[in-house]
């Protein structure tokens, strides 16, 4: 521990010599963090689909990746896109982002009520399903059918009456069911219903189901590229000849079809550090190849009707930003919103920071050099009673044992070390004076 004291700077002195400064920095930096762009909530609503479907799956998906940062997501089921919509763009909604499909929005509607893209996740094929001794060749067959097209708020009836319209056929020519998947999956196997119309992802457990049945055909849009031209909403995408199952050549051939791309639809509100948080996610999630897309494709700026927001074009153009691929992400989004204000403070600081060292070694050097008073009181009593020299000889005593008590950097030794002789020299005067010698020589070099 005594050679802890001994040492070439003095830790104590130097922050007391820096603390004013400091706490001015911190001052500063605090009234900046006050009026800078305020911290992301770690709190996130998403809305996203019934139970058991692909957009609760991947809510799911998202919850486990925000979590990893220390972010809440809480996730709500809906009926389906048109829900979700309706939900993010209603103002006095909690829900800032949702699954969103293409083609069953206004997006000059959304544009005026603050609504942006994130960017476009993944294909949603257009499944039609239906019974039949040959395949149909064209949509105008199915007038007069019973066609279900899902919850009210699964957002295909808008798609669905387009499709019709193209090729000349009016709602009023078919009938229409809104049962949920599973009743319009039993309705269908009952006969009480001809034809099942999904938009849904390739991992939908009807999907495959019917995909295996023999008894159930599945609609070849033949003219996907035509449709594609004209509802520009719409990709065209092939399902591959045995991508079910290669060894049982399901299916027996390429069959075309038609998709929607599902986009992650937020509020404008949403934080910008959370913009770029969800889009790592997104990437973890949704960047895999599948029946339908490339490795990588997805997500992507492409794709979407609704304007792009500007922080997601960023991370497009510039993937990760960069303090958060080496940072926590709260260090990191700290950093990015306070970077002016620190630079800002720093630049105010820095010339206050040059009276530091001056600072600094006066008080070192006061530890030693305010003992230099008391002794000069004791030489001059000296010379004004000395006949009062027991007295004296007292008060060094106290003195030395006090300066005996000082630690010093050792940069400073030298000071101390000279106190310590002044002390003896009058002392040597003291003694004289208890010998009686009134001749001893004046005391050189104190004070």
């Amino acid at each position: 521990m005594q050679k802890i004291k001994f040492t070439l700077f003095s830790l104590r002195d130097f922050l007391v010599a820096f603390g004013p400064v400091l706490a001015l920095f911190c001052g500063l930096v605090y009234l900046g963090y006050r009026l800078a762009d305020p911290a992301p909530s770690k709190l996130v609503d998403m809305t996203s689909g019934v139970p058991g479907s692909t957009y609760e799956r991947f809510a799911r998906a998202y919850s486990s990746e925000l979590a990893k940062s220390g972010v809440t997501l809480r996730n709500a089921n809906s009926e389906g896109s048109q829900q979700n919509f309706e939900r993010i763009r209603d103002p006095d909604s909690v829900y800032e982002v949702g699954f969103v499909r293409s083609g069953s929005t206004d997006p000059e509607q959304a544009a005026e009520q603050g609504l942006i893209s994130l960017g476009a996740l993944f294909y949603e094929p257009i499944w039609i399903f239906y019974r039949s001794k040959s395949d149909w060749r064209s949509l105008t067959q199915l007038k007069g059918k019973r066609i279900n097209l899902g919850a009210r708020g699964s957002g295909i009836q808008r798609i669905f009456t387009e499709l019709l319209q193209l090729n000349h056929v009016q709602d009023s020519d078919v009938s229409i069911q809104r049962l949920p998947d599973q009743q319009a999956l039993d309705s269908f196997l009952r006969g009480e219903t001809d034809v099942l119309v999904f938009c849904t992802g390739s991992d939908s457990e009807i999907v495959q189901q019917l995909l295996q049945n023999r008894d159930v055909r599945l609609f070849d849009f033949e003219q996907a590229e035509a449709y594609t031209r004209r509802l520009a909403y719409l990709s065209a995408v092939t399902l591959p000849r045995g991508i079910i199952d290669i060894g049982a050549d399901l299916p027996a051939r390429d069959y075309h079809l038609l998709a929607t791309t599902v986009t992650l639809v937020a509020h404008e509100s949403l934080h910008p550090a959370l913009v770029s948080l969800m889009l790592q996610a997104a990437r973890t999630i949704h960047s895999k190849a599948d029946w339908f897309s490339k490795r990588n494709e997805f997500p992507s700026e492409r794709f979407t009707e609704i304007p792009v927001s500007e922080h997601a074009v960023k991370f497009y153009e510039h993937g990760i930003p960069v303090l958060q691929r080496y940072l926590p992400f709260w260090v990191a989004n700290f950093i990015e919103r306070m970077w002016f204000v620190l630079v800002a403070a720093g630049a105010m600081i820095l010339p206050l920071s040059k009276i530091i060292p001056p600072v600094y070694v006066w008080r070192i050097r006061s530890r030693i050099y305010r003992w230099y008073g008391q002794l000069r009181e004791i030489e001059l009593s000296l010379e004004q009673e000395a006949q009062d020299w027991q007295q004296g000889m007292q008060r060094l005593d106290l003195l030395e044992n006090s300066v005996n008590q000082i630690v010093v950097p050792l940069a400073y030794a030298e000071e101390l070390y000279g106190l310590r002789s002044h002390i003896q020299l009058v002392r040597s005067r003291l003694q004289a004076a208890a010998q009686g010698d009134q001749q001893a020589a004046p005391v050189v070099g104190t004070v």
